[in-house]
C-alpha cells in the first residue's frame, strides 16, 4: 500500500504542473475570451432590445397614423354624403318647383280650353239659333210649296 502511495504522490506531483496549466488556462480564456464573448452578447442584447423598442415605437406610430387616417377618411366620407344630401336636396326643389310650374300650366291650359269650348259652344249655339231659324223657314216654305202642288 504503501507503494501505491508513493505512486500517487509521484502522480500527483507530476499533475500539479498540468493542473496549474489548466487554471491559467481557465483564467487566461475566462479573460481572453469569455469576457469579451459576454461583453458582445450584452451589447448585442441592449442592441436587440433597442431595435424592438424602436419597432415598437414605430408600430405605435403606425397605428397612430392609421387611426388617423381612418377619422380623416371618416370625415370625408360623412362630407361626401352631407354634399351628397345636399345636392339631392336642391334636385328635388328643383323638380318639386318645376312639378308646381307644370302643374300651374297645366291648370291654365285648362282654364284656357275651357273658356275655348266656352266660347265655341256658344257660338255653336248661337250658329243652330241662327241655322234653325233658316231651316225652319226653308221647310215650312217646302211644305207649303207641296199643299200647293
Amino acid at each position: 500500500m504503501e507503494k501505491t502511495l508513493q505512486d500517487l504522490s509521484g502522480i500527483l506531483l507530476k499533475a500539479i504542473p498540468s493542473a496549474l496549466l489548466l487554471i491559467l488556462l481557465h483564467f487566461y480564456l475566462k479573460a481572453m475570451l469569455f469576457k469579451p464573448l459576454q461583453k458582445v452578447l450584452k451589447q448585442r442584447e441592449a442592441l436587440t432590445a433597442g431595435a424592438r423598442k424602436a419597432a415598437d415605437e414605430s408600430l405605435a406610430a403606425a397605428e397612430r397614423k392609421a387611426q388617423d387616417y381612418e377619422a380623416r377618411f371618416r370625415d370625408a366620407r360623412s362630407e361626401v354624403y352631407r354634399q351628397q344630401e345636399e345636392t339631392r336636396r336642391i334636385w328635388l326643389d328643383d323638380q318639386t318647383k318645376q312639378i308646381a310650374a307644370a302643374h300651374d300650366r297645366a291648370a291654365e291650359a285648362m282654364a284656357a280650353a275651357d273658356k275655348r269650348l266656352a266660347e265655341e259652344t256658344a257660338a255653336a249655339k248661337q250658329n243652330l239659333v241662327e241655322t234653325s231659324a233658316a231651316l225652319a223657314d226653308s221647310i215650312a216654305n217646302m211644305v207649303l210649296a207641296r199643299r200647293k202642288a
